[in-house]
C-alpha cells in the first residue's frame, strides 16, 4: 500500500505543477508567485510608494495607502491546486494619513518601510521582534507590527522573506531528515526534536530517507510520538507540529519538504472543527495569508486522524467524547460552507457526521484503550491498510 501510494504521490506532484503551468500564469494570482523577487525589485516598490506619498503632499492631498484586505472572504478565490489565492481585483482597505482611527497605522507602516528598506540594501535580516523593539511607542503590540509586516509583503507583491524581516518558529520537527541552513549549518532532526528553522527559504542539501511527513496538531501529541520512537519503528518519516494553529515557518517547511521530496504528507489532528481547520490551514490555506498560497498549501494532504467514523469503528467510550459547544457548531457550520469543501466528500461526510453527533474526540481519548494505542495500534494499522482520506 506504502509503495504504491509513494509512487502515486511523485506522479501527482508532477502533475499539480504541470497544471500550474499557462493556466497558473493567466490566473489571478499575483505576480510574485510567477518569478523570484530580486533585492532591487522590493527596493523599486518601496520607492514607488514613497514617491506616490510624496506626489501627494505636493498636491496639498493628504497621503493615503491602499492595502488588499486580508481579512474578508470576499477577495478569496479557491484553485484546486493551490487552495485559498487572493483575487488581483481583491478589494482594498484605505488607510489614511488625516484620519485619527488610522494615522498611527499610516504612521507604523511607514516606519516599518523604512526599516525593510534598510534591511534590503544592506542584505541584512532583522526579527519581527527587532522591529516591535525599534519604536515600542509607536507600534504599541507586537500583534501590529505582525500585522503591517503581512499587509505591506501583500502590498509589494514580495514573500515575507524577500522583505528580510524574519519570525521566530514555534513549530518542531523531528524524524529522518538533515539540512543546511543559509549560514552554512548542519542540522540533524534525528535524534531530538528540533526548532523549525526561520529561515525556511534559506534551508538547502536536504537529505531523507523518510516514507512520508506526519504533521501533527499538538505538540503533547507530537512528544508522546517520540517518547515511544515512533518515527523509526514503524519506517522511517518526518513529524512536524505546529503547537495548534501553524506558524508561517511551519508551513514554509512542510511545503519544502513536499516539493523537494515528494512523499505523502498525513495529518493527525483532534477529531473536532478546530483540528479540522488547521489541517484544512495546511492543505488549503488562510484568508490571512492567501496571497502567498503557491509557497505555502500543501495539496496533496491527507487526513489520516483522527477520524470521526474511526470513533464510531473504534467504539470510543462515549464518556471520552466530548459535547459540542456553541463555538464548535458555529466553527463547523463556517468549514461546511467554505469552498474546498465540496471537492473532498469524504472530508464533507466526516464532518457532517461529528455535526449530526454534536460531539467531539481529542486524540487523547485514544488512551482510554490501552496508553500506547495510539503509536503500537491505531497509527500502524492507519498506514498499513490505507486508512487516509
Amino acid at each position: 500500500m506504502f509503495e504504491e501510494l509513494l509512487e502515486v504521490e511523485r506522479l501527482r506532484t508532477k502533475l499539480l505543477k504541470d497544471q500550474d503551468g499557462e493556466e497558473w500564469e493567466n490566473s489571478v494570482i499575483p505576480s510574485m508567485l510567477q518569478r523570484q523577487v530580486t533585492s532591487q525589485d522590493v527596493l523599486s516598490r518601496i520607492e514607488k510608494v514613497i514617491l506616490e506619498i510624496i506626489e501627494s503632499l505636493s498636491k496639498r492631498e493628504p497621503p493615503v495607502l491602499l492595502l488588499q484586505n486580508r481579512s474578508t472572504w470576499v477577495n478569496i478565490r479557491f484553485h484546486n491546486t493551490v487552495g485559498l489565492h487572493m483575487d488581483s481585483q481583491s478589494m482594498v482597505s484605505t488607510v489614511r494619513s488625516d484620519c485619527s482611527s488610522s494615522v498611527t497605522r499610516f504612521a507604523s507602516t511607514l516606519k516599518i518601510l523604512s526599516v525593510v528598506y534598510k534591511l534590503v540594501q544592506r542584505n541584512t535580516y532583522a526579527t519581527k521582534r527587532d522591529i516591535y523593539y525599534n519604536d515600542t511607542q509607536l507600534f504599541g503590540s507586537q500583534r501590529t507590527v505582525d500585522s503591517i509586516v503581512d499587509d505591506i509583503s501583500c502590498m509589494l507583491k514580495v514573500p515575507r522573506r524577500s522583505l528580510h524581516v524574519l519570525a521566530t518558529s514555534k513549530g518542531l520537527i523531528s524524524g529522518d531528515l538533515c539540512y543546511q541552513e543559509e549560514d552554512g549549518t548542519r542540522v540533524n532532526c534525528s535524534s531530538n526534536a528540533i526548532l523549525v528553522s526561520s529561515n525556511v527559504y534559506g534551508v538547502k542539501n536536504i537529505m531523507s530517507s523518510a516514507k512520508f511527513i506526519l504533521i501533527v496538531e499538538k505538540d503533547a501529541t507530537f512528544q508522546r510520538l517520540l517518547d515511544d520512537e515512533f518515527g523509526t519503528s514503524l519506517s522511517p518519516c518526518i513529524m512536524v507540529t505546529g503547537k495548534g494553529v501553524p506558524d508561517l515557518n511551519s508551513r514554509l517547511m512542510v511545503r519544502k519538504l513536499w516539493d523537494t521530496l515528494h512523499i505523502p504528507v498525513f495529518v493527525l489532528v483532534d477529531a473536532d472543527p478546530h483540528g479540522i481547520e488547521i489541517m484544512c490551514i495546511y492543505k488549503y490555506g488562510s484568508v490571512s495569508m492567501s496571497f502567498e498560497a503557491q509557497n505555502l498549501t500543501v495539496p496533496s494532504v491527507k487526513w489520516l486522524g483522527l477520524l470521526p467514523t474511526d470513533i464510531e469503528r473504534l467504539r470510543v467510550p462515549k464518556d471520552a467524547l466530548i459535547p459540542f459547544t456553541k463555538k464548535d457548531e458555529s466553527k463547523l457550520s463556517s468549514l461546511l460552507k467554505r469552498p474546498y469543501a465540496a471537492t473532498q466528500p469524504a472530508w464533507r461526510r466526516e464532518m457532517e457526521l461529528m455535526q449530526k453527533w454534536k460531539q467531539k474526540a481529542e486524540i487523547q481519548c485514544l488512551t482510554s484503550f490501552a496508553p500506547d494505542f495510539l503509536t503500537r495500534v491505531y497509527l500502524p494499522n492507519k498506514l498499513r491498510y490505507g486508512g487516509w482520506i
